[in-house]
C-alpha cells in the first residue's frame, strides 16, 4: 500500500497519540546469557503494555538495509524513507533552528583528531564539550573566507558536532562524505557524485584545507570531517497530512530537526530522560500527537555498552506509569532502528513495537522483547505503515471506498 493513501482518509478527532521512541532499541544476544539488551532488562511496565496491547517487528527501510537515523525517523512518521532521503546537514540545521533559505547548502561537521600523517585517530575529538565547540566555530567563521558572493559559517550543534553553512550561489548536494567512518584512515576528499557537483566539491575542498590550517594549533580538534551534504527543502507537515497538532520532546538536535522539518512544535528545556517524561505530562492538554525521543539507548549501543543500554531501558520502564496515567488513546512504543551493543553501530535487524489502545486485538505476547514480538499480531511490517495503524486505533481514519 502507498503510505500516501492514509492522507486521503484522515478525519478529525480529539484522540491523543503518544510515540515513545527508544532510539536504537533493538539488540543482539549477549554471548553469556543469550538475551538481548531489551530481553535482559527488568521491564514490568513495558511487559504489562505488551500483554494488554499488540506487538510485532518493524523494518525501517527494507530487509537487510541498515538505516540512518534520518530515514528511520521519516518512516516512523509515515514518510517513505526512500522518497524522503535527507542529508544530516539539513537535519542539523533544523535541529538548532538555523534560519534556512532556499539554496543554502548544509553539512554535518564532526570535529576530529588527526596525527602528523593526517590519519584520523579520533573521529569525535575526545568528545569535546559544547563550549569548546563554540570557540572553534567562532575561530573558523572569523578566518575561513571564500571568493565572490559565497558566505561560509560554522555553527555549534552539540559536543563534537557542528554545522557547515554555505550561502550565496547555486550549490549541489551530490558530494561524498569526507568522514572515513573509522580511525586509522585519512579523511576522504569531497568527491562530486555528479558532474554538476564539481564546482561545489572544489569549494568544499578549499574550506577543508583552510579549516585544517586554522585548527592546526588545537590539541584535539585539529580537523573537520563532513557528512550529509544537503540543500534546504520543505516538507508537507504532519498537520497538513494528518491534521495533527504535534509536539516533539527530544534532547538531541538531529531529532529536533526532523520534528521541525515535519512541522512539529519542539519542546525546550529537557536535559534528562525524567525531564522528557515530565514535559509530556505538562504539555498533554495542548497537543494531540507526542513524539517522545530517548537517545541514550542508541548512545549506549554505539559505545558497545551492553549493561549501560540495559540500564537505560530499565530507567524508561520505571517512568512508563507517568505516561499511562495520562490515559493516551494510543500509545506506541518502539525504536527507529536497532543498535546492538555487540556491533557498536546501527544494524539491519527489525525493531520491536507495541501498540496499546482500546481497539487493539491482544495477541498473547506477554513480554516486550525481540523474540516475543516475532509472535505478535502485527507480524513483521514496514515501519512506514506504523503511522497508519496508530491513526486508525485513534479513530482518525475514515473508511476507504464504498
Amino acid at each position: 500500500m502507498n503510505p500516501g493513501l492514509i492522507d486521503t482518509l484522515v478525519t478529525d478527532s480529539d484522540r491523543k497519540i503518544v510515540f515513545l521512541i527508544m532510539d536504537g532499541i533493538g539488540g543482539l544476544p549477549h554471548p553469556e546469557t543469550g538475551l538481548t539488551e531489551l530481553e535482559s532488562a527488568a521491564t514490568p511496565n513495558l511487559d504489562a503494555l505488551a500483554r494488554e496491547g499488540v506487538c510485532g517487528l518493524l523494518d525501517p527501510v527494507g530487509y537487510g538495509v541498515t538505516p540512518g537515523s534520518g530515514p528511520a525517523h521519516f518512516a516512523l512518521f509515515g514518510y517513505d524513507p526512500e522518497a524522503h532521503t535527507v542529508g544530516r546537514g539539513l537535519l542539523a540545521a533544523a535541529g538548532i533552528d538555523f534560519p534556512m533559505k532556499e539554496g543554502d547548502l548544509f553539512a554535518r561537521i564532526n570535529f576530529a583528531t588527526v596525527d602528523d600523517n593526517n590519519m584520523v585517530i579520533d573521529r569525535r575529538a575526545g568528545r569535546i564539550d559544547s563550549e569548546t565547540n563554540r570557540r572553534l566555530c567562532e575561530k573558523l567563521s572569523d578566518t575561513v573566507k571564500l571568493a565572490g558572493n559565497i558566505s561560509v559559517s560554522f555553527e555549534t550543534v552539540r559536543e563534537h558536532r557542528a554545522l557547515l553553512v554555505l550561502r550565496g550561489e547555486t550549490f549541489h548536494e551530490d558530494i561524498e562524505d569526507t568522514d572515513p567512518g573509522t580511525t586509522g584512515k585519512q579523511p576522504l576528499p569531497p568527491r562530486p557524485l555528479s558532474p554538476e557537483a564539481g564546482e561545489t566539491a572544489a569549494v568544499i575542498e578549499d574550506i577543508i584545507g583552510q579549516a585544517q590550517r586554522v585548527l592546526a594549533d588545537e590539541q584535539r580538534a585539529n580537523m573537520i570531517l563532513l557528512r550529509g551534504f544537503a540543500r534546504y527543502r520543505a516538507y508537507r507537515t504532519m498537520r497538513e497530512r494528518y491534521r495533527l497538532n504535534a509536539l516533539a520532546i527530544a534532547n538531541y538536535p538531529m531529532y529536533r530537526g526532523i520534528a521541525r522539518l515535519l512541522g512539529m512544535t519542539v519542546h525546550s528545556g529537557t536535559d534528562s530522560i525524567p525531564d522528557e517524561f515530565t514535559a509530556l505530562g505538562t504539555s498533554f492538554e495542548q497537543y494531540d500527537f507526542f513524539f517522545l525521543h530517548v537517545k541514550q539507548t542508541d548512545s549506549r549501543g554505539e559505545d558497545g555498552n551492553f549493561a549501560g543500554k540495559v540500564q537505560v531501558i530499565e530507567e524508561v520502564d520505571a517512568l512508563i506509569p507517568s505516561v499511562t496515567a495520562l490515559n493516551p488513546d494510543v500509545l506506541v512504543v518502539t525504536g527507529d532502528h536497532s543498535t546492538p551493543a555487540a556491533l557498536s553501530s546501527h544494524s539491519w535487524h527489525p525493531v520491536p513495537v507495541l501498540i496499546h489502545g482500546a481497539t487493539v486485538r491482544t495477541d498473547g505476547v506477554t513480554r516486550f522483547g525481540e523474540r516475543d514480538c516475532i509472535a505478535g499480531g502485527i507480524g513483521r511490517m514496514p515501519m512506514v505503515h506504523l503511522m497508519g495503524l496508530a491513526l486508525a486505533h485513534a479513530g482518525r481514519l475514515k473508511r476507504f471506498g464504498a
